[in-house]
């Protein structure tokens, strides 16, 4: 079960815009997934300040190469984000056991650390955010406003994704700030969020919603993996399946 959203929430989602740019990704644009995993403007950031690492699944609708990536995060307490370095790993899965557990990265199959001249950000909205760091169990109602959007496009030797294939997107990124990546409002996909220390990412461990105590709700965090340019594919279908979750 997920914290149910609100119907204002999906109308934040359609109307935050910005002036579009080159390799930015908007309402209505491709993807090479089972959804895009929208931001939740009113949700929480889960810290991946190096070397901490959070990693989500999805599953390919599209054989090919995963060239474009998308995720949007925040910076503690609304500081002034400078990126240095965003790491990029594409995991297989290991499917949750037969009798619980969860699912988690298995195998690392590609990874690539990304500098300022490889990938763009801008910024993308606002609503009140939670900050939340998973290796200590601090956890900020309140803590900032403004979010972004970042982009990493075109990438040199992608990895190659296989439709119907389930894998794991890991991100950890070094900045001159603590930045977080945003959890998602759209429909919960497969299982939740995972995280790890970048040196041991063979230790996997859940990130559930800290604003439920004492439950394991999960958390998916926001991003997209794009087609190439030109192919677009309408997100109507997600919206509705986020308000028929109400």
């Amino acid at each position: 079960m997920k914290v149910l959203r609100s119907f204002p929430i999906v109308v934040a989602l359609l109307s935050f815009s910005v002036v579009p740019a080159l390799a930015d990704w908007d309402w209505g644009d491709g993807h090479k997934m089972h959804y895009p995993q929208l931001p939740d403007p009113f949700g929480i950031d889960v810290s991946f300040r190096y070397p901490q690492v959070l990693a989500d699944d999805w599953q390919c609708s599209q054989t090919g190469p995963v060239s474009d990536v998308h995720i949007w995060f925040s910076a503690y307490q609304d500081a002034v984000p400078q990126i240095n370095v965003v790491h990029v790993g594409i995991w297989s899965d290991v499917p949750a056991g037969p009798t619980g557990g969860y699912s988690r990265p298995g195998d690392l199959l590609w990874h690539q650390s990304f500098t300022p001249n490889q990938f763009t950000w801008r910024y993308a909205g606002s609503g009140e955010q939670g900050w939340y760091v998973p290796e200590n169990g601090y956890y900020q109602p309140f803590d900032h406003n403004n979010f972004y959007q970042l982009n990493i496009v075109e990438i040199s030797d992608p990895f190659v994704q296989t439709a119907g294939t389930i894998y794991w997107l890991s991100v950890s990124i070094q900045a001159n700030t603590a930045l977080g990546w945003k959890t998602s409002a759209s429909p919960q996909f497969n299982d939740t969020a995972v995280w790890g220390i970048l040196a041991t990412p063979q230790w996997w461990q859940p990130v559930y919603d800290p604003r439920v105590p004492g439950a394991a709700y999960p958390l998916d965090l926001a991003f997209v993996i794009t087609p190439e340019p030109g192919t677009l594919l309408l997100l109507v279908p997600v919206a509705a399946l986020m308000l028929r979750r109400r």
